[in-house]
Formats: C-alpha cells, sequence, structure tokens
C-alpha cells in the first residue's frame, strides 16, 4: 500500500523557517515523480514543485521560487520542504505527492506550477505564518 506522511507543521512567524518532511512507505520514491502542493481555506490547490523520476529535473510554481527547495533521503525514502522567508500567504495545508503512471509529470504555465497525473498525496501539515 502507498502511504505519504508529512510532518514538520507549525507556527512561525513571517521571515522565518520550516523544514516539512514526507516519508514514503510501500513504494520507493525513485520509482515516482514527486511533488509538494498547498490548499488554504477557501482556495484552489496550488503547486509549488515537482521532481522528475527520470532526469531529477525541478520545477518550481513562482510563488515560492528562490524561498523554498526540495531534498531527499534516499536512505530513508523520505523527501524535505525547505521554505525560507515565509510570509503570511504562505499559510496552508502542506502535502507531498507522487505519481507512477508514465504520464506522469508537471507542467510549468504563467508562474504556475500543475500537476499530471500525481495520484498519491498524505494527509498533509499545517504550516501558519504569522505577521
Amino acid at each position: 500500500e502507498v502511504q505519504l506522511v508529512e510532518s514538520g507543521g507549525g507556527l512561525v512567524q513571517a521571515g522565518g523557517s520550516l523544514r516539512l518532511s514526507c516519508a514514503a512507505s510501500g513504494f520507493t520514491f525513485d520509482d515516482y515523480d514527486i511533488g509538494w502542493f498547498r490548499q488554504a481555506p477557501g482556495k484552489e490547490r496550488e503547486g509549488l514543485l515537482c521532481i522528475s523520476r527520470s532526469d531529477g529535473g525541478t520545477v518550481y510554481a513562482d510563488s515560492v521560487k528562490g524561498r523554498f527547495t526540495f531534498s531527499r533521503d534516499n536512505a530513508k525514502n523520505t523527501v524535505y520542504l525547505q521554505m525560507n522567508s515565509q510570509k503570511p500567504e504562505d499559510t496552508a495545508v502542506y502535502y507531498c505527492e507522487a505519481g507512477s503512471s508514465r504520464n506522469a509529470g508537471c507542467v510549468y504555465y504563467s508562474g504556475r506550477m500543475y500537476e499530471v497525473e500525481y495520484d498519491d498525496w498524505g494527509q498533509g501539515t499545517q504550516v501558519t505564518v504569522t505577521s
């Protein structure tokens, strides 16, 4: 069974940093396209970044480019989202996601990142940024 478990969320002041973790079980991240997205109350889902399994290429949405960074620990089958210079508008529930389909991937368009055929995600972790 594929399972993703996010952790590391919390309360942070504007300008601060948090690192989110996403641990996988039932599969290996190397075999999947991986991404992070967030959803704030009353707002649509927003793709943040995605990583291609084929070449490791990473696509970032403009809203987080230069502030958020993806990393991974293959030995732990865990990926991370380092969030720096946080803003109140970063307040949301954050999810990691994975896609195993051969068609899985992501598209950057007009500053935003859109996932394609990402079928699995975790329960999310809340991040609240205060001003």
